[in-house]
């Protein structure tokens, strides 16, 4: 990484845009691609859920992929698909946690520092909240071909429904929630985390990525990188749940030792997780400089961040 490298800079900038982007996608009146008459308490939810609030890791991600494999060269449309991905990532996320919240999933009554969207809303709203969500996610991904080509349409769409399905995201979750009580091995921990928290890391980059033209070479790097900072995430977060408290969380701390969850620090202990985390940071760097790509500056820096992030 550069040291002229700004990435609080870099990411004002990118954050600026996602922002505007998702308070105009998930809107009554939202753009003319997008012909929405939702219910306004459908969409009170919907916006609760999705704005004021998160890091915002994916779609971050998505644009620092967009920009490595452009390397500056992107077009007006390169640019603009990158964006609609980096929301949809962010809406696939953002549906996730108002399920996952639930009382007959984790039973949370905190997210992002405010009572979760089924304390506020109600369950049945919630529900709904998380099922338009998801949907508007792949509306983001198929605008009319004037706008992205169809190929590339089928491409993002195929990368995100497979990182948030049975074989990804939902299927990680399927696996937690069995999961409690019992004493996982390393190996099934790492893929329980690899599909529930990995996969959409994972493909967030690739998504990124989707919207430029690229080599097999850088491809194949990102690939590594995306499934090396996936599971340093989950085991940060891991770490985080014991060390810190709700308020730095914006979440309930100590939620994964109460429900009796397998984690990395139940299994490794605080000290081997965090030294894990620190090997799965070098292995996303590593595999970065093989990638033959010139501006990974700001997918190095969101990698540090990842790993040494307090919340």
């Amino acid at each position: 990484m550069t040291a002229a490298f700004d990435l609080n800079r870099w990411m004002a900038l990118q954050l600026d845009a996602v922002e505007r982007a998702l308070d105009c996608w998930v809107n009554v009146d939202a753009s003319a691609d997008l012909d929405h008459h939702a219910p306004a308490e459908l969409m009170a939810a919907m916006r609760y859920a999705v704005l004021d609030g998160g890091k915002r890791l994916r779609p971050l991600l998505v644009l620092a992929a967009y920009e490595a494999v452009s390397a500056g060269q992107g077009d007006g449309r390169g640019a603009q698909a990158a964006l609609r991905a980096a929301c949809a990532v962010e809406l696939i996320h953002a549906y996730s946690l108002v399920h996952d919240d639930m009382p007959c999933m984790d039973n949370d009554v905190l997210r992002r520092g405010k009572p979760t969207v089924h304390v506020q809303f109600g369950q049945a709203s919630a529900l709904l909240a998380g099922d338009a969500l998801q949907a508007l996610a792949f509306e983001l991904l198929t605008p009319e071909p004037a706008v992205m080509p169809d190929a590339q349409q089928a491409r993002l769409c195929r990368l995100l429904s497979r990182a948030a399905g049975c074989t990804g995201m939902a299927g990680g979750q399927a696996i937690d929630l069995a999961s409690v009580g019992l004493q996982l091995t390393e190996s099934q921990l790492r893929q329980m985390h690899r599909l529930k928290t990995g996969a959409l890391l994972q493909a967030s980059v690739m998504m990124g990525a989707t919207c430029s033209q690229t080599t097999a070479l850088a491809t194949a790097a990102l690939q590594e990188f995306g499934a090396a900072i996936g599971l340093a995430f989950q085991v940060v977060d891991d770490i985080l749940d014991v060390t810190a408290d709700s308020a730095t969380l914006g979440k309930t701390a100590g939620k994964d030792a109460d429900c009796d969850k397998p984690t990395y620090v139940s299994l490794m202990g605080l000290d081997q997780a965090t030294a894990y985390a620190n090997e799965l940071l070098a292995q996303a760097l590593a595999a970065l400089a093989r990638s033959g790509l010139a501006d990974v500056d700001a997918l190095q820096a969101l990698a540090v961040m990842v790993v040494q992030r307090s919340h």
